[in-house]
């Protein structure tokens, strides 16, 4: 079995049945799915598909870092009251961290939110889920500036060697791998044999960055096995082998 870290099967894409993708998943070997929030939207549709498969789904709630603004206080709230409300329904505070790809105009604020996000983890004791997008810096300072670093994943993981060296070096970090291992051009390939492979998680992050063979479809958690095919040939393993390991790595970090 496998376990996808990481997919947004709840988002609009995905209607008028997401549960039909997450069966999909399941008949494919993927096993277990793990639903990281993006904003106050999506809080409602990521809990009704959850209810509707319980016991192959988890949750994890956060304010996504695109979605903060100079008004930023307000959802911040809202997520920390759905969080506090019933802290057993989250196995993680994600997704969450820095993305200054599309613009830098809020890069204080999301340092900030990242920064506060991290303190809730730390408090409940739970795991983060990082996004991490062109802001690896900012990232890196904001955790080595808290008096104690979250455990947790930087999810959609595409850096290089030396990045997996400074991230380790923060903190009790996995990696999530997806799709983009499998692109033409990825130097990832190449980056996942410097990570310890007791670091490694499996993830799509659905409906985006689709694997080889289904490139320029609409991604689900079904396709992460072609992920996996692509993740245990450039390591040497059989997908067997990196089934139990990435599923014992994810039950580990996530507490499942």
């Amino acid at each position: 079995m496998f376990i996808d870290t990481h997919t947004h099967l709840y988002l609009p894409e995905f209607a008028p049945d997401p549960a039909a993708a997450v069966d999909r998943a399941v008949d494919a070997g993927v096993g277990f799915m793990i639903f990281p929030n993006v904003d106050l939207s999506t809080v409602e549709p990521m809990k009704l598909l959850h209810s509707r498969r319980p016991e192959v789904t988890a949750m994890a709630m956060g304010l996504h870092p695109t979605e903060v603004n100079s008004d930023y206080r307000q959802a911040l709230n809202q997520i920390e009251a759905e969080l506090l409300a019933d802290p057993s329904q989250y196995v993680a505070v994600g997704e969450i961290g820095i993305d200054l790809y599309w613009d830098k105009t809020f890069r204080e604020e999301q340092m900030e939110v990242f920064r506060t996000q991290c303190r809730w983890a730390v408090d409940m004791d739970k795991p983060v889920i990082i996004h991490c997008r062109e802001g690896l810096d900012e990232t890196l300072e904001v955790l080595a500036s808290l008096p104690e670093p979250p455990r947790g994943v930087f999810h959609s993981f595409g850096g290089t060697p030396e990045d997996v060296e400074r991230i380790r070096r923060t903190g009790d970090f996995y990696f999530g791998i997806n799709g983009i291992v499998t692109f033409k051009n990825s130097s990832l390939r190449n980056t996942i044999k410097h990570i310890d492979p007791e670091r490694l998680l499996l993830e799509t992050d659905a409906p985006y960055l689709a694997p080889v063979p289904m490139r320029g479809k609409r991604n689900e958690s079904a396709f992460m096995i072609h992920t996996a095919a692509h993740v245990a040939d450039s390591l040497g393993m059989t997908p067997q082998r990196l089934a139990s390991l990435t599923t014992e790595n994810a039950k580990r970090l996530f507490r499942l």
